[in-house]
């Protein structure tokens, strides 16, 4: 069955002037009203996304943004909010029309490609004013095959750059990874510990255990899940030997004195770090956290929105550890839900991300990038939270 979480759905941007019919593109797509369309220019004001089935790609996000030209005071916010879209998507859709394509599709292009976002452009339009021959030989020598045509939105063209689309995803797409992927095989029981604290959802498990849970299943693994207060009755007084144990991080210091050296021991942020494909810049920056001095500041990456708690791991106890590790006055500060980070990331002498269950690889890749490209250490709440316990490389030896 097909995990339709959001953090496994692709994610399609359509961007563009204002009033060069981005969101009637929308409309028709999807075959609903999803944005609200006029002849008036700057209609589109804030972000509308959509979740839908997409043919050819399946489960997706339609992302319709405001206009790229809007000049407006208010306007700039808008277009700073489409900007950063960009960083969000898998795929960027840039509609155009008229003929035009000057300084502001040209900026556009350039910064999709400095994110590896790949962008396909879709001619508008084209009832109204025909795209001209040189004005088609300059696109298709710009984005080659990713340039479309639209002459009405007939279910026929709709479904063109449907599977443009997907074709796009498909050239593009990072290596599908699974949570126990190349750590354990059929027949394997793998012991799962739960802690649960005032900041674990009432009545449910997060994301990233019941993503383990059913890759152990899909596996054939055998599966079990305790609390961290019943993990040391389950191994000594039950006598079970799992061959694997994966904790939640919070607990690593607890867990790892109760399960023996000789049992594989990680935690789901750890596996996330390996699914989401930032894994090895995470083991070479997380080193760094024996080189902070007193004043640095850590940028404490959330890729959720939630309501804080006293046991909050990202604002409260990571925080807390780095302090008490290092001995230092260091600053934390925290950025959530995928905002724009909206300060320099100079300021930062360390950028630690969270697991990202509710992101995609794409997502992450792009909110380190920049960091990686100005040789900032990133590094991942799991592997900062073993390596300050002294248990780094027994987390993550299995991976090596």
């Amino acid at each position: 069955m097909e995990n339709k979480t959001k953090e496994n759905r692709k994610h399609i941007g359509f961007f563009g002037r204002c009033n060069v019919g981005k969101s009637t593109l929308v409309n028709a797509l999807t075959g609903q009203q999803i944005s609200i369309v006029s002849p008036i220019g700057g209609t589109t004001t804030d972000i509308v996304k959509k979740s839908m089935e997409l043919y050819g790609t399946g489960a997706v996000v339609i992302i319709d943004t405001a206009g790229l030209d809007d000049v407006s005071e208010l306007g700039k916010q808008r277009v700073k909010s489409s900007i950063h879209a960009l960083s969000l998507v898998d795929v960027a859709v840039l509609v155009v029309g008229e003929n035009t394509f000057s300084d502001f599709e040209k900026d556009f292009l350039s910064q999709a490609k400095a994110l590896a976002v790949p962008v396909i452009v879709v001619y508008n339009k084209q009832d109204l004013q025909q795209a001209s021959p040189d004005f088609i030989l300059s696109m298709t020598k710009a984005v080659g095959k990713n340039f479309l045509v639209v002459e009405n939105h007939s279910k026929e063209q709709m479904l063109a750059l449907s599977e443009a689309i997907g074709r796009v995803i498909r050239d593009n797409e990072i290596e599908k990874r699974t949570p126990l992927q190349d750590v354990v095989k059929s027949g394997d029981v793998v012991l799962l510990v739960v802690p649960i604290d005032s900041s674990a959802p009432e009545g449910r498990l997060i994301l990233p255990q019941v993503q383990t849970i059913r890759d152990c299943l899909d596996k054939a693994c055998v599966c079990m899940v305790v609390r961290e207060s019943e993990l040391d009755y389950v191994l000594n007084q039950k006598k079970i030997k799992p061959d694997l144990v994966v904790t939640d991080s919070q607990v690593f210091a607890m867990v790892s004195k109760i399960v023996p050296k000789d049992i594989p021991l990680t935690s789901f942020s750890v596996l996330l770090s390996r699914m989401k494909g930032a894994f090895d810049q995470y083991l070479k920056g997380t080193p760094y956290l024996d080189k902070l001095k007193d004043g640095d500041k850590v940028l404490m990456l959330e890729s959720c929105t939630h309501q804080p708690t006293c046991e909050d791991i990202g604002r409260v106890k990571l925080p807390m550890l780095i302090r008490k590790y290092t001995g230092k006055d260091i600053k934390c500060q925290a950025v959530a839900g995928l905002d724009a980070i909206g300060v320099p990331l100079e300021e930062f002498a360390m950028i630690i991300q969270c697991g990202g269950c509710v992101a995609t690889a794409k997502q992450i890749h792009s909110r380190l990038q920049p960091a990686l490209k100005s040789n900032i250490p990133v590094s991942n709440y799991g592997l900062a939270i073993a390596y300050m316990n002294g248990i780094f490389e027994r987390v993550t030896s299995m991976f090596k």
